[in-house]
């Protein structure tokens, strides 16, 4: 189920690890878009490394996933 109203709200849904993982996974594909000349993966990369460096997605937050607490609660 989309909730396209708190799609609309910028919280925080994004954890370190997480953060972590789309930063590396966008400046991998910024490279490799360098390097082949595609724009779709430079626009992807983009939107990754945005998404980490904001800490908020409009997807997870359209599908109400928060991964902010889940490393905190772990190591607890």
């Amino acid at each position: 189920n989309f909730d396209y109203k708190r799609m609309l709200k910028f919280e925080h849904n994004i954890g370190a690890k997480d953060k972590q993982y789309r930063m590396y996974g966008g400046i991998a594909l910024i490279v490799i878009s360098v390097f082949t000349a595609k724009i779709i993966l430079l626009l992807l990369g983009m939107v990754l490394v945005a998404t980490a460096y904001t800490g908020w997605c409009p997807i997870y937050s359209g599908l109400s996933k928060n991964t902010c607490g889940t490393e905190e609660s772990k190591s607890s």
